[in-house]
């Protein structure tokens, strides 16, 4: 049997809303945001509500210099969309620090200079608050593993590690 050749073509096209509002807790602040559905934790943190200690660095998920606390659980924001996290809890670099003191692991950074460009520090940061928070590291070696999604372009691994271990000391 032949077949004519003039198949039917359906197009069919979505509509996607320009923006979605969502509501988040940042650093203990109720926000409410009117976001693109395609814009990311780390671009709404950035650009909507203006706390830039969190950095776009591979905006790929390779660096860790995006790392903030969903949660409590430390994640890449550059691979999050925000409207993913309607309703969650983030911490910032900025929101570490309590009543003008600063977090234990800041305070770590600084006093054993574990950090020489800076631009990774915030990343590294809330990425040790998540690993302490989480309780596997115990050695040396275990922080390196379970940090090893946190680059240092400027090298300061060993001052990193001295000092998230000052900071498991104190917690």
């Amino acid at each position: 049997m032949a077949r004519s050749g003039t198949a039917k073509r359906v197009t069919r096209t979505a509509t996607v809303p320009e923006k979605i509002p969502i509501r988040l807790t940042v650093n203990g602040n109720h926000m409410e945001l009117t976001v693109a559905p395609w814009t990311t934790l780390l671009d709404a943190l950035r650009d909507h509500l203006d706390l830039t200690g969190t950095k776009k660095g591979c905006d790929h998920g390779q660096c860790g210099a995006c790392t903030v606390l969903v949660d409590g659980r430390r994640i890449n924001s550059c691979l999050t969309l925000a409207v993913m996290k309607q309703g969650a809890e983030i911490i910032t670099i900025e929101g570490l620090a309590h009543d003008g003191e600063l977090h234990p692991l800041q305070q770590a950074f600084i006093d054993h200079d574990a950090f020489q460009c800076g631009y990774c520090t915030s990343g590294q940061i809330c990425s040790a608050a998540g690993l302490i928070a989480e309780g596997k590291a115990k050695t040396a070696d275990e922080i390196c593993e379970l940090m090893s999604g946190n680059i240092c372009r400027c090298g300061a691994y060993p001052n990193i590690v001295a000092a998230i271990q000052q900071a498991m000391e104190r917690s």
